[in-house]
């Protein structure tokens, strides 16, 4: 017996939910849990559907294409861990986090490696017996130095790239090369604040809640698919450094829960939106 996950998003159409089902039951494959979703304003319906049996999966397959309508997209997902490379440069909270959650099993992941544009997190990155790559920018255009993190990450082929406080901004050109598998945590609630300083910025609007948001990263700047956020209270009494102090505990449980959510497959990406099942 195996476990599978099954992903459906297509046009929204009478009796899909039915349709699949059925699919299911003729393959005799048990469905263990199911949940869906329909966007009525772009007329989309999405559907995570997890299953256990003895799978064929051409045949299921393509009995599902012959039932879906035009336009559909359909993935069958086995239980494999995903695995991840971590770009850090040098603050320590998230990847401390990830790779406890990890430990614990917590996160069902594999992290192939770190990568950091400083060494400073190359002795926490040995305390978990992760492989640490320093890739300096120190002289380089950011050509050069994005063909040289690449020359790192590639061979790993990683399902996932972790911005965990990876503070320079990508080419459109690395973007592309990890389409919507790229996550970052941003330390605002966005869309407010976008870009550098953003607790200065909350600090000067005197805000009264500060935020975290996990996004997969495309070529707009802090403007990619959200996939979780968090908010915390604050009062006139925190300054912007009180303000970056509390907010790193967002920060982290954010961008642990959004890679949990993602490697577990429970992530819809579509118009720039997420759709979380």
């Amino acid at each position: 017996m195996e476990k599978k996950t099954l992903l459906t998003d297509c046009p929204d159409a009478m009796g899909l939910i039915s349709k699949i089902t059925n699919i299911c039951y003729k393959h005799q494959l048990n469905i263990i849990h199911n949940r869906e979703f329909v966007d009525n304003t772009y007329n989309r319906f999405f559907m995570r559907t997890e299953l256990e049996g003895y799978f064929n999966d051409k045949t299921f397959l393509l009995d599902l294409d012959h039932a879906l309508p035009t336009g559909s997209r359909r993935h069958l997902i086995g239980p494999e861990r995903k695995r991840v490379v971590i770009m850090v440069t040098k603050e320590a909270h998230c990847l401390g986090d990830i790779l406890v959650k990890v430990l614990d099993g917590t996160l069902n992941i594999d992290i192939a490696a770190i990568v950091g544009n400083y060494d400073d997190l190359s002795d926490l990155s040995e305390k978990f017996g992760v492989p640490y790559h320093f890739v300096s920018h120190d002289g380089l255009t950011r050509e050069e130095h994005e063909e040289a993190l690449l020359a790192v990450i590639e061979p790993y082929q990683p399902h996932y790239v972790v911005l965990a406080k990876y503070m320079r901004i990508l080419s459109p050109s690395f973007v592309s090369k990890f389409p919507n598998k790229i996550i970052n945590i941003h330390h605002s609630f966005l869309p407010a604040f976008i870009g550098a300083k953003p607790y200065q910025q909350a600090y000067e609007r005197g805000v009264k809640i500060i935020g975290a948001t996990a996004h997969f990263v495309t070529n707009d700047l802090d403007e990619g698919p959200i996939i979780t956020q968090n908010v915390i209270p604050v009062d006139h009494n925190f300054n912007a450094a009180d303000m970056a102090k509390a907010g790193r505990d967002v920060e982290k449980s954010v961008l642990s829960k959004a890679l949990g959510l993602v490697t577990d497959d429970k992530v819809f990406v579509y118009a720039n939106r997420t759709v979380v099942l």
